[in-house]
């Protein structure tokens, strides 16, 4: 067992990381920080400016507001403007009504909002709100995470300035333990029940997020086609069919915009969702006990938020890829796995998914994280029978935790000019040819 500090600052890092969020994490942020914005200004604002970085508006352009009907940003900073909490962090719409709906779509109407890319800060997760009314301002910046202030500020009062001193992506989720594959796993297998059994709130929110996404029509309804008659014809009642179809079915939900909360992974709900449900249901299926259900997703999820640290809380890479290999783990060990199997999953998992482009949070992102599970089960699969990608094959390393920082460079700094590209093309399908 791990010394009782490590312990503890493990249990704070995951308690901080593991977080009920309703919405995509990227224009909750962004309404979050607006909200922050009009609460330091004290009243409604007349107009909301926001400066952005690149990768929050690539994740914000085509996903669902929760409660709302619509679609991207505007309604988001609307709603922020005018009746967020910003005390509910992530849940920070989750209060909204039909006539906050509407006047958030007057407020969009009235054209009291411009958003503008953020040139200076080149941090992968910033966020800039001022909020003007009567000649007032309230300004609010969020950096590093989706729930990181470091600048407040109202007229000429600044009331919090760390914007030099705060960690960016690159140095996402700093704890005060330096994590390795090995000390993920022994922490998880070894640590007192009672301090990890927190853990099964990830289970019950993303578990009624699934059965949402099966009752009703939500995106490209993934799941509910893995599960009708013609996906049983093709794929069956494996446990494999059903690992697919639950968690397509939660991400389905959580894309169009579905008012339930999702216990998220490192400021994403899909990477919550990815690192959760695979491992509940092989857990169901496979008759494992409550005891080894909550170990392996706690391995599931801290594997998850290791590879982030060094990974960064947004980039180029598809974070499908983290959170699968996390649920990867937490299969291994429900088959019996040891330790070498876990490690062996990690490296499988990295030869086959590592290059998945992130191209913004929409309906599509269902078949993304189908994908990375499905990988996971197979990848699980090979390492229960001792079969691992070799160090002589592409990027992998004998070292597992050589590996994963081999993932996490190609992902971080590898794939800035893609990510560049991605957005460009994003934004570029909108304007007109000349």
């Amino acid at each position: 067992m791990l010394p009782k500090e490590e312990r503890a600052a493990i249990i704070a890092l995951m308690r901080r990381e593991v977080v009920p969020a309703v919405g995509c994490t990227e224009p909750i942020a962004v309404a979050l920080c607006v909200t922050r914005a009009r609460e330091l200004l004290g009243y409604e604002p007349e107009a909301v400016e926001l400066s952005l970085s690149a990768n929050i508006l690539k994740n914000a352009m085509g996903v669902g507001i929760p409660g709302t009907g619509m679609v991207g940003l505007p309604i988001a900073v609307a709603l922020g403007a005018l009746v967020g909490r910003s005390d509910y962090q992530l849940e920070v719409l989750k209060d909204i009504d039909a006539e906050a709906v509407a006047r958030g779509r007057r407020f969009v109407e009235e054209g009291r909002i411009s958003i503008q890319l953020e040139e200076e800060d080149p941090d992968k997760l910033y966020i800039r709100a001022l909020c003007r009314a009567g000649g007032h301002e309230g300004e609010a910046v969020i950096k590093g995470s989706h729930t990181t202030f470091v600048f407040l500020r109202r007229d000429d009062e600044v009331r919090l300035d760390k914007r030099q001193v705060v960690a960016s992506t690159d140095d996402y989720c700093h704890c005060d333990v330096a994590l390795t594959l090995r000390k993920v796993y022994d922490f998880a297998t070894t640590t007192s029940l009672d301090e990890l059994r927190f853990i099964l709130d990830a289970k019950r929110l993303n578990e009624r997020a699934a059965d949402d996404g099966l009752r009703e029509n939500y995106g490209h309804q993934l799941g509910k086609t893995l599960c009708s008659p013609l996906g049983k014809g093709v794929m069956g009642e494996s446990i494999f069919s059903k690992i697919l179809s639950a968690t397509s079915c939660a991400c389905d939900a959580r894309m169009a915009g579905a008012m339930i909360p999702v216990m998220s992974n490192s400021g994403s709900g899909n990477q919550g969702i990815c690192a959760t449900l695979p491992v509940v249901v092989f857990a169901r299926e496979n008759h494992n006990t409550e005891e080894e259900l909550i170990r392996a997703l706690t391995l599931s999820n801290l594997t998850a938020i290791y590879i982030k640290q060094s990974l960064g809380a947004l980039s180029a890479l598809c974070g499908c890829v983290v959170a699968s290999t996390g649920s990867s783990t937490g299969i291994t060990y429900l088959m019996g796995g040891s330790f070498d199997q876990v490690a062996s999953s990690v490296k499988n998992m990295i030869a086959n998914l590592t290059g998945m482009i992130c191209d913004g949070a929409k309906p599509s992102c269902a078949l993304k994280l189908t994908t990375g599970v499905g990988t996971a089960v197979m990848s699980a699969m090979l390492a229960i029978q001792n079969k691992s990608v070799t160090s002589v094959e592409g990027i992998i390393d004998d070292d597992v935790d050589k590996s994963i920082h081999n993932l996490t460079a190609i992902g971080s700094r590898g794939m800035d000019i893609t990510d560049r590209y991605v957005l460009d093309i994003m934004t570029g399908k909108n304007k007109k040819n000349p």
